[in-house]
């Protein structure tokens, strides 16, 4: 489904440059749920920003359904990311002046030929899923951390997305509600057989997840990575995550 190849992302920073990613491969399957952690500054939503086709890469490829994303023209590309991809951020990026129902609806009344009436009862429908049904007038305001978070998370699916990236969605939630969110996103990928891509420094319950990667200076590792792997490719000394020692 979504794939991609030796990606490279250099950023120009003062009298130099820095590579945030640094030759990065994955792919992604329908309905595979996968889990990117790594420290602050690991390049983790920068690789997801690309393969979200929000952010160009310096180098490599990132392939949709057999076509180069990057290959694309602007306006080609967002109307595919509009239709295939859906987004959750840790700064849930709510219009604070529209309700609950109004900014579930807004993504979809985007380059629709579905009719106002169908778009809200979609976005009731979603909103119902993630426990929301009483705030649907209610403004972001108005709302709890968790509630604009459940509110996101019914926003990025009402176009019906293939791929979800999740970047840090639990960064501003305390560990119970972190929970909770993470199974509502679960309950919903299993349901409609939809990837989700998760990039975060905090740890995941390990049903959560199908494929776990992690990431330091730019350097994507799957699990189970050797010390001697890990260093070879200029990587980290012993970093410890979910019970599993990394190197």
């Amino acid at each position: 489904m979504l794939k991609c190849e030796n990606v490279d992302k250099v950023f120009k920073e003062g009298g130099g440059f820095v590579r945030a990613v640094s030759g990065a491969s994955l792919t992604v399957a329908e309905g595979e749920r996968i889990y990117i952690h790594g420290p602050s500054g690991a390049g983790k939503s920068t690789l997801l920003h690309i393969l979200g086709g929000l952010s160009r890469p310096t180098a490599g490829k990132v392939i949709v359904e057999e076509r180069d994303l990057y290959r694309m023209g602007d306006r080609r590309r967002s109307m595919l990311r509009n239709r295939k991809f859906g987004f959750i951020f840790q700064f849930y990026h709510l219009l604070p002046e529209l309700t609950v129902i109004e900014n579930v609806m807004m993504p979809g009344m985007i380059g629709s030929r579905e009719t106002r009436s169908r778009i809200r009862r979609k976005a009731e429908a979603l909103l119902e899923a993630v426990g929301m049904t009483s705030r649907l007038r209610h403004v972001p305001g108005k709302l709890s951390g968790g509630e604009v978070q459940r509110c996101a998370i019914a926003r990025a699916l009402i176009n019906e997305p293939e791929v979800l990236f999740c970047d840090e969605p639990t960064g501003n939630l305390d560990s119970g509600m972190s929970e909770e969110i993470y199974g509502v996103i679960r309950k919903l990928s299993q349901l409609r057989k939809m990837s989700v891509v998760l990039v975060s420094h905090q740890e995941v319950a390990r049903d959560f997840f199908d494929t776990e990667y992690f990431m330091k200076d730019g350097h994507l590792y799957g699990a189970g990575v050797s010390r001697d792997e890990i260093m070879s490719a200029g990587g980290f000394e012993g970093h410890q995550a979910k019970g599993r020692t990394w190197g």
